[in-house]
Protein backbone atom coordinates (compact mmCIF):
# COMPACT_ATOMS: atom_id res chain seq x y z
CA UNK A 1 0.00 0.00 0.00
CA UNK A 2 1.29 3.44 -0.94
CA UNK A 3 0.48 6.06 1.72
CA UNK A 4 1.29 9.70 1.03
CA UNK A 5 2.22 12.00 3.90
CA UNK A 6 0.75 15.51 3.85
CA UNK A 7 3.75 17.41 5.21
CA UNK A 8 6.68 19.39 3.88
CA UNK A 9 8.54 19.11 7.19
CA UNK A 10 11.54 16.77 6.78
CA UNK A 11 11.86 16.40 10.57
CA UNK A 12 8.41 14.86 10.80
CA UNK A 13 9.12 12.51 7.91
CA UNK A 14 12.30 11.27 9.61
CA UNK A 15 10.32 10.41 12.73
CA UNK A 16 7.38 8.83 10.93
CA UNK A 17 9.27 6.54 8.54
CA UNK A 18 10.67 4.04 11.10
CA UNK A 19 7.17 3.43 12.50
CA UNK A 20 6.02 2.07 9.14
CA UNK A 21 9.26 0.26 8.32
CA UNK A 22 8.96 -3.52 7.84
CA UNK A 23 5.26 -3.25 6.96
CA UNK A 24 3.55 -3.46 3.56
CA UNK A 25 2.81 0.28 3.86
CA UNK A 26 5.20 2.39 1.79
CA UNK A 27 5.34 6.06 2.72
CA UNK A 28 5.82 8.65 0.01
CA UNK A 29 6.35 12.35 0.55
CA UNK A 30 4.85 15.27 -1.30
CA UNK A 31 8.31 15.87 -2.77
CA UNK A 32 8.46 12.25 -4.00
CA UNK A 33 5.16 12.84 -5.77
CA UNK A 34 6.25 16.16 -7.25
CA UNK A 35 3.40 18.04 -5.54
CA UNK A 36 4.31 21.69 -5.91
CA UNK A 37 3.58 24.09 -3.02
CA UNK A 38 0.60 26.41 -3.47
CA UNK A 39 -0.23 29.54 -1.44
CA UNK A 40 -3.54 28.07 -0.28
CA UNK A 41 -1.67 25.43 1.72
CA UNK A 42 -0.96 28.07 4.36
CA UNK A 43 -4.66 28.12 5.22
CA UNK A 44 -4.79 24.40 5.97
CA UNK A 45 -3.62 24.91 9.55
CA UNK A 46 -6.11 27.65 10.35
CA UNK A 47 -8.65 25.43 12.09
CA UNK A 48 -9.43 25.58 15.81
CA UNK A 49 -8.18 22.11 16.74
CA UNK A 50 -5.35 19.72 15.95
CA UNK A 51 -7.84 17.15 14.63
CA UNK A 52 -9.47 19.56 12.19
CA UNK A 53 -6.08 20.77 10.96
CA UNK A 54 -4.90 17.19 10.38
CA UNK A 55 -8.07 16.31 8.50
CA UNK A 56 -7.94 19.48 6.41
CA UNK A 57 -4.39 18.70 5.27
CA UNK A 58 -5.12 15.04 4.55
CA UNK A 59 -8.28 15.82 2.59
CA UNK A 60 -6.66 18.63 0.59
CA UNK A 61 -3.71 16.54 -0.57
CA UNK A 62 -5.87 13.46 -1.12
CA UNK A 63 -7.97 15.56 -3.49
CA UNK A 64 -4.84 16.77 -5.29
CA UNK A 65 -3.16 13.38 -5.65
CA UNK A 66 -5.95 10.80 -5.49
CA UNK A 67 -3.77 8.73 -3.13
CA UNK A 68 -4.44 7.45 0.39
CA UNK A 69 -3.23 10.40 2.48
CA UNK A 70 -2.05 10.85 6.03
CA UNK A 71 -2.28 14.31 7.56
CA UNK A 72 -0.80 15.20 10.93
CA UNK A 73 -1.03 18.21 13.17
CA UNK A 74 0.71 18.52 16.48
CA UNK A 75 1.88 21.09 18.95
CA UNK A 76 2.43 22.02 22.52
CA UNK A 77 -0.22 22.96 25.07
CA UNK A 78 0.98 24.92 28.11
CA UNK A 79 -1.30 24.97 31.15
CA UNK A 80 -0.04 28.29 32.56
CA UNK A 81 -0.85 29.96 29.22
CA UNK A 82 -4.41 28.63 29.08
CA UNK A 83 -3.51 26.11 26.41
CA UNK A 84 -1.26 28.28 24.24
CA UNK A 85 0.19 27.90 21.72
CA UNK A 86 -1.99 24.87 20.86
CA UNK A 87 -2.89 24.59 17.16
CA UNK A 88 -0.90 27.80 16.58
CA UNK A 89 2.34 26.12 17.70
CA UNK A 90 4.02 26.41 14.30
CA UNK A 91 3.27 30.12 13.98
CA UNK A 92 3.42 31.15 17.63
CA UNK A 93 6.19 33.74 17.48
CA UNK A 94 5.56 37.07 15.71
CA UNK A 95 6.56 37.05 12.02
CA UNK A 96 9.45 39.44 12.61
CA UNK A 97 10.96 37.06 15.17
CA UNK A 98 10.59 34.11 12.81
CA UNK A 99 12.32 36.06 10.05
CA UNK A 100 15.20 36.99 12.36
CA UNK A 101 15.77 33.66 14.14
CA UNK A 102 14.07 31.03 12.00
CA UNK A 103 10.78 29.37 12.88
CA UNK A 104 11.84 26.86 15.55
CA UNK A 105 14.23 29.11 17.47
CA UNK A 106 11.81 32.04 17.35
CA UNK A 107 8.95 29.93 18.71
CA UNK A 108 11.12 28.65 21.54
CA UNK A 109 12.35 32.12 22.44
CA UNK A 110 8.82 33.50 22.37
CA UNK A 111 7.51 30.68 24.57
CA UNK A 112 10.28 31.30 27.09
CA UNK A 113 9.42 34.99 27.10
CA UNK A 114 5.76 34.23 27.77
CA UNK A 115 6.73 31.92 30.66
CA UNK A 116 9.43 34.16 32.10
CA UNK A 117 7.54 34.87 35.35
CA UNK A 118 6.00 31.42 35.77
CA UNK A 119 7.54 29.43 38.67
CA UNK A 120 9.15 26.06 38.01
CA UNK A 121 6.32 24.17 39.70
CA UNK A 122 3.72 25.66 37.35
CA UNK A 123 5.30 24.99 33.93
CA UNK A 124 3.42 21.80 33.08
CA UNK A 125 2.67 21.15 29.42
CA UNK A 126 1.83 18.41 26.97
CA UNK A 127 2.58 17.60 23.40
CA UNK A 128 -0.53 16.57 21.46
CA UNK A 129 -0.80 14.99 18.03
CA UNK A 130 -3.75 14.28 15.75
CA UNK A 131 -3.40 12.01 12.71
CA UNK A 132 -5.99 11.82 9.95
CA UNK A 133 -6.10 9.10 7.30
CA UNK A 134 -8.18 9.88 4.20
CA UNK A 135 -9.04 7.03 1.85
CA UNK A 136 -11.40 6.98 -1.13
CA UNK A 137 -14.23 5.66 1.04
CA UNK A 138 -13.81 7.86 4.12
CA UNK A 139 -11.50 9.07 6.85
CA UNK A 140 -10.36 8.16 10.34
CA UNK A 141 -8.73 10.16 13.17
CA UNK A 142 -6.16 9.08 15.77
CA UNK A 143 -4.50 10.96 18.63
CA UNK A 144 -1.60 10.78 21.07
CA UNK A 145 -0.20 12.89 23.91
CA UNK A 146 2.75 13.03 26.26
CA UNK A 147 3.04 15.13 29.42
CA UNK A 148 6.06 17.09 30.55
CA UNK A 149 7.45 20.40 31.78
CA UNK A 150 8.80 23.47 29.99
CA UNK A 151 12.40 24.25 30.97
CA UNK A 152 13.93 27.71 31.28
CA UNK A 153 16.57 27.02 28.62
CA UNK A 154 16.92 24.52 25.78
CA UNK A 155 18.70 21.18 26.11
CA UNK A 156 19.67 18.77 23.36
CA UNK A 157 20.40 18.94 19.66
CA UNK A 158 17.92 16.40 18.29
CA UNK A 159 14.29 16.62 17.27
CA UNK A 160 12.75 19.87 16.09
CA UNK A 161 10.18 22.44 17.14
CA UNK A 162 9.79 22.74 20.92
CA UNK A 163 11.72 19.53 21.68
CA UNK A 164 14.68 21.30 23.37
CA UNK A 165 12.36 22.86 25.96
CA UNK A 166 10.08 19.89 26.65
CA UNK A 167 11.38 17.98 29.65
CA UNK A 168 10.28 14.43 30.53
CA UNK A 169 10.63 14.09 34.34
CA UNK A 170 10.42 10.30 34.32
CA UNK A 171 13.37 10.10 31.90
CA UNK A 172 15.35 13.11 33.07
CA UNK A 173 15.84 14.44 29.52
CA UNK A 174 14.15 16.66 26.96
CA UNK A 175 12.66 15.15 23.84
CA UNK A 176 15.57 16.76 21.95
CA UNK A 177 17.94 14.49 23.91
CA UNK A 178 16.23 11.28 22.77
CA UNK A 179 17.18 9.22 19.74
CA UNK A 180 14.56 8.90 17.01
CA UNK A 181 13.71 5.40 18.24
CA UNK A 182 13.42 6.54 21.87
CA UNK A 183 11.29 9.51 20.92
CA UNK A 184 8.94 7.40 18.82
CA UNK A 185 8.47 5.09 21.78
CA UNK A 186 7.16 7.80 24.11
CA UNK A 187 6.10 10.73 21.96
CA UNK A 188 2.66 12.01 21.10
CA UNK A 189 3.40 11.56 17.41
CA UNK A 190 4.71 8.04 17.86
CA UNK A 191 1.59 6.98 19.75
CA UNK A 192 -0.81 8.46 17.20
CA UNK A 193 1.16 7.08 14.25
CA UNK A 194 1.27 3.56 15.69
CA UNK A 195 -2.50 3.63 16.15
CA UNK A 196 -2.94 4.77 12.54
CA UNK A 197 -0.47 2.15 11.29
CA UNK A 198 -2.20 -0.68 13.14
CA UNK A 199 -5.59 0.34 11.74
CA UNK A 200 -4.22 0.38 8.20
CA UNK A 201 -2.64 -3.05 8.72
CA UNK A 202 -6.03 -4.39 9.82
CA UNK A 203 -7.59 -3.05 6.61
CA UNK A 204 -4.86 -4.63 4.50
CA UNK A 205 -5.28 -7.95 6.30
CA UNK A 206 -9.02 -7.90 5.67
CA UNK A 207 -8.41 -7.24 1.97
CA UNK A 208 -5.84 -10.01 1.61
CA UNK A 209 -7.08 -13.44 0.44
CA UNK A 210 -7.04 -15.72 3.45
CA UNK A 211 -7.26 -12.74 5.84
CA UNK A 212 -9.32 -12.82 9.02
CA UNK A 213 -12.62 -12.08 7.28
CA UNK A 214 -12.15 -14.57 4.46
Amino acid sequence: MKLAVATRNPGKLREIEPIFRHTPIRLVSLADLGVEPKPEEERLEGEVSFARNALAKAQYFHDRTGLPMMGEDSGIVVDALNGEPGPRSKRYAPPEMQEEYGVDRANNLFLLRRLRDIPDGERSARFYCAVAIVLDDGSRLFSGRVDGVILREPRGEGGFGYDPLFYLPERGVTTAQLSVAEKNEVSHRGRAMRAARDWLLEILADETPGGPNQ
